[in-house]
């Protein structure tokens, strides 16, 4: 029985020790890749920076613990990583020019327009772009189009066919399951909450949501045809004859691609671009490689921090988390308050890419940024969102810079309460009986009985009084009378371009001339910038619960299969989650 014993003993020690060893090493193999990451990038002459479009875009990459064993959904992409690197390509005598590839790539229109604007301005140092794809969606061949020349694999397909919106409906299969959403709102505009309660859209709904892919689709169309020499009739009519299954050779003839290529053969365009022969190598650098490359830090710093996702008063946990991204309020104003008391910060550029969420989150960040606001300039860069809560936190800044495709405003306020009396009661069979103190002592507890009239008048007078001090946030901080306000409140929304005629933002733009305007602000010539809050590094996530790693994981496999059907999926699986008033945008959308 000692043998024994000691055998059990020796092997359980055995088992610890190798498991720590095995723990150092790969913690020590780790910190190698992170220091391999991090080491400064010398670029070769004669480079091409290789733009893959293909992943799902995020305003900044986000290191990922999970994908470096190649464990991972969906390639993620950063806007501002992407951006820097096409900037630095641009100023690189070592890079002669820019290689897009086209897949499945995943972005919004106003992001896309900030990459093209960037390739246009790459174009003006005098190098080439080149694009190829074998397959082009909608979005890729937009910003491919800005190219010199546009290759298309000889058996591939440019798709082609305008933008359609299809909003979903929910009412009846909640109905199916004895679940009913009591809604209050303020805005006849605001109509977040039809999925739950109507059937089809609202007058008011159906025009706006037409304005806006109309807006969009005009956007795009006065884009490509004036990169690829055609008009915008001449787009039109392509989608109106479905010119995604014509033959490859008609899309040459039509000019939108310049020529048919397999893709061995774009090595050869690319080489003699680079004037190198056949068995030469072509030397490539990343978007990642040139985060590495160093660029001028002299002058003052400008802080670029960035908000986007849902506005949450605290964090989602589990499966569903939202896309991965929130602006979480407490966090947002302590980082907005390190800024505001770092001297060496001149001026604070706010990001903003969020269709909104709690009304109270956004009051408290709209309050930090009032107090940021004090100590020295704020402005707003808005991307493909800043709607209802995302224009409540911008709307008192010192200056709002938003693309012409931003959609924004929504200034409107909504309640939603589940009623799941009749799924516990009825379906289930659960019994309540109840004793009180009080009238209202049992007010909430939505699984035994619905709201009664009296408790949805309090509710409602508690949502008009939210509407009333969001609607008095952007007549205060855009100079403007309640009046003016309420022309183009009720949670209307519009397109940035329209937005700028209605005084709801300054200027039309993207991340660089909310810069440079900050810059003019804070009355300063020489500047840098830096990405607030910093992100998450590798060594940070090892020592985060891997329950959460694994939720993030699930949640970024569920938007990749859900496609456009992630974000009212969403909204219906944490109903019971969200915050009850709600400054969010009026739609989810979903464009084709």
């Amino acid at each position: 029985m000692k043998d024994f014993l000691k055998y059990v003993f020796a092997t359980v020690v055995g088992i610890i020790v190798f498991s720590v060893v095995i723990g150092l090493l790969t913690m020590m193999s780790l910190i190698g890749m992170v220091a391999s990451g991090e080491a400064t990038k010398t670029v070769k002459d004669n480079s091409v920076l290789v733009l893959n479009l293909s992943g799902q875009m995020e305003e900044q990459a986000e290191d990922n613990l999970m994908s470096m064993f190649g464990n991972t959904a969906t390639n993620q992409l950063g806007l501002r990583e992407t951006l820097s690197a096409i900037k630095k390509a641009k100023n690189c005598k070592e890079i002669k020019g820019i290689y897009m590839e086209a897949g499945i790539f995943s972005a919004d229109i106003a992001q896309m327009q900030e990459i093209r604007q960037a390739l246009l301005d790459f174009k003006k140092s005098g190098k080439w772009i080149v694009a190829y794809g074998d397959i082009y969606t909608q979005g890729t061949y937009y910003l491919s189009s800005v190219a010199d020349k546009v290759y298309l694999n000889p058996q591939g397909e440019i798709d082609w066919h305008g933008i359609g919106a299809q909003p979903m409906f929910v009412k009846d299969l909640l109905a199916k399951f004895g679940v009913r959403m009591q809604v209050l709102k303020v805005g006849k505009y605001k109509s977040a909450t039809e999925m739950f309660t109507e059937e089809k859209m609202s007058d008011f709904n159906r025009h706006q949501m037409q304005v806006y892919i109309d807006g969009l689709w005009q956007n795009i169309c006065q884009e490509v045809a004036a990169s690829r020499k055609l008009t915008v009739k001449d787009l039109n009519d392509y989608a109106d004859s479905l010119i995604t299954f014509s033959t490859q050779q008609d899309l040459v003839a039509k000019k939108m691609a310049d020529g048919l290529l397999y893709h061995d053969q774009i090595k050869g365009e690319v080489k003699k671009l680079l004037k190198l022969k056949e068995k030469d190598d072509i030397n490539q650098v990343s978007v990642t490689d040139m985060q590495n490359v160093k660029e001028n830090a002299d002058g003052d710093e400008i802080a670029i921090y960035y908000a986007y996702g849902d506005i949450v008063d605290d964090p989602t946990t589990g499966m569903l988390q939202g896309g991965g991204h929130q602006i979480v309020s407490g966090d947002v104003c302590k980082d907005l308050e390190k800024l505001m008391n770092d001297d060496d910060v001149k001026a604070v550029v706010i990001r903003v890419n969020s269709p909104g969420g709690s009304a109270y989150a956004s009051e408290q960040i709209w309050r930090q940024v009032s107090l940021l606001k004090e100590k020295k300039p704020v402005v707003i860069s808005m991307g493909g969102y800043a709607a209802s809560g995302g224009y409540y936190i911008s709307c008192n800044a010192n200056w709002i810079v938003a693309e012409p495709t931003t959609l924004t405003g929504s200034i409107g306020i909504f309640g939603m309460i589940p009623d799941l009396s009749q799924l516990v009661t009825q379906k289930l069979g659960v019994k309540f009986d109840e004793v009180k103190t009080n009238k209202y002592s049992t007010f909430g507890n939505n699984m035994a009985r619905p709201m009664s009239a009296e408790e949805t008048a309090f509710m409602q007078r508690y949502i008009e009084r939210g509407y009333a001090t969001f609607r008095q946030r952007v007549a205060d901080g855009r100079k403007l009378t309640i009046e003016q306000v309420e022309e183009n409140a009720q949670g209307h929304v519009f397109l940035g371009q329209d937005a700028l005629k209605l005084k709801l933002v300054d200027e039309l733009g993207g991340l660089d001339q909310a810069v440079a305007k900050a810059a003019t602000l804070a009355k300063i010539d020489e500047y840098h910038t830096s990405p607030y809050p910093a992100k998450t590094s590798i060594m940070e996530q090892l020592l985060k619960n891997m329950e959460q790693e694994s939720n993030t994981y699930l949640d970024t496999r569920m938007r990749a299969m859900l496609g456009e059907y992630y974000e009212p999926f969403y909204l219906m699986m944490t109903m019971n989650k969200q915050a009850a008033v709600q400054a969010r945008l009026p739609f989810w959308l979903n464009i084709r």
